[in-house]
């Protein structure tokens, strides 16, 4: 079986016979996320509460994975999986659902596999996690694969030596950043992100990251240790700088629906690595990591709410037709036109999200 997904190549113009065999690899944590919807208030202690919907999916690394994936750039993930009933769902998601290569991944006998359950609402979600110890053995390869770019989740006082291996072999490493729990945000403690290309921290962590207390002023400190610093700003959208050449960009963030935050920051990165490696502008980049991301909070989940050319085509379509916005998007977003596939479908778009599988008889 494989993926089904019609395929738009944002880097078919670039491809030649010396190409490396991935466009991005990345490697993590794969959960097994179960997600509660239609849920109109937070959970009450001492009370039960029933949710509309539920779904599951890959979640974790996968996020990422998926919305690069979806995005037409040929992924590799290097991730351990259970042997249980979840790692097998969730390999299979991926690898035949999804189109992602999993050749340096493996099954880990005995090893349960990482859940949460994530409760969405008020376009705010509350998530609970459960994984027992992860296997002695790094996921990642020693020697990674040969990949255009690579994703790499930087982590304060640790350093993962295929991240500098991966950039010696040509590959450009863009790095995010989780919110640091030993509160000294110290840049030297972030020893790959001199191997970075560029560093994508909201902008929170920007300014906790430089001492500084605007957004903006943090991206211009940050070039200061990697090339290109981009700050996301919530619902005001982001901004970057490329400090190699002084040039910066904002862009505005769209308004959407909200419906679920999660996997709205990795399917962002995901969005600036395809424009970034496509060789588009850097204000053009923004715009198209910020236009992702915005249409993947309108869908539940983390990996399965990620878009595709399908997903940007319809509500190209939509924006075109509607007087409020069209003018917005014939400027800003002109410049996917000769990407968009044409399509019939109808926008918004609500995608189902299955559950892990039904017996043969139901």
């Amino acid at each position: 079986m494989t993926s089904t997904r019609p395929r738009t190549d944002p880097l078919a113009a670039l491809r030649t016979t010396a190409d490396p065999p991935y466009d991005v690899y990345l490697t993590g944590t794969v959960f097994l996320d179960i997600v509660f919807t239609g849920l109109d208030t937070a959970p009450v202690r001492g009370t039960e509460s029933w949710a509309r919907g539920m779904g599951s999916s890959p979640g974790g690394v996968a996020n990422m994975a998926t919305a690069l994936a979806r995005l037409g750039l040929r992924t590799s993930l290097a991730a351990a999986f259970g042997d249980d009933h979840y790692g097998e769902y969730c390999w299979d998601a991926l690898e035949h659902g999804e189109g992602i290569d999993l050749s340096y991944a493996r099954t880990v006998p005995g090893w349960h596999s990482p859940v949460t359950v994530s409760m969405a609402y008020e376009g705010e979600r509350t998530m609970v996690s459960h994984g027992h110890e992860p296997p002695p053995e790094e996921p990642a390869p020693d020697c990674p694969p040969r990949a255009r770019a690579a994703v790499a989740s930087l982590v304060p006082g640790v350093e993962e030596a295929w991240v500098a291996r991966a950039a010696r072999a040509g590959a450009l490493i863009f790095g995010d950043v989780a919110w640091d729990d030993t509160g000294r945000w110290d840049l030297g403690a972030l020893p790959a992100l001199r191997h970075c290309e560029a560093f994508l921290p909201n902008a929170e962590e920007a300014m906790r990251y430089t001492g500084t207390s605007c957004p903006r002023a943090a991206a211009h400190a940050l070039t200061e240790h990697v090339p290109v610093a981009v700050v996301t700003l919530g619902a005001e959208g982001a901004y970057a700088v490329d400090g190699r050449t002084g040039e910066t960009a904002s862009v505005p963030a769209i308004e959407v629906a909200a419906l679920d935050p999660t996997g709205a920051g990795d399917v962002f990165v995901a969005g600036f690595v395809t424009g970034t490696l496509a060789g588009w502008p850097l204000a053009d980049r923004l715009a198209f990591a910020g236009l992702t991301a915005a249409l993947s909070v309108q869908e539940f989940g983390g990996s399965l709410s990620a878009p595709g050319w399908s997903e940007l085509a319809a509500w190209w379509h939509e924006a075109r037709s509607n007087d409020h916005q069209s003018r917005c998007a014939l400027d800003r977003y002109a410049f996917l036109g000769p990407l968009l596939p044409e399509t019939s479908r109808a926008w918004p778009l609500r995608r189902a999200v299955p559950t892990i599988g039904f017996g043969r008889s139901a």
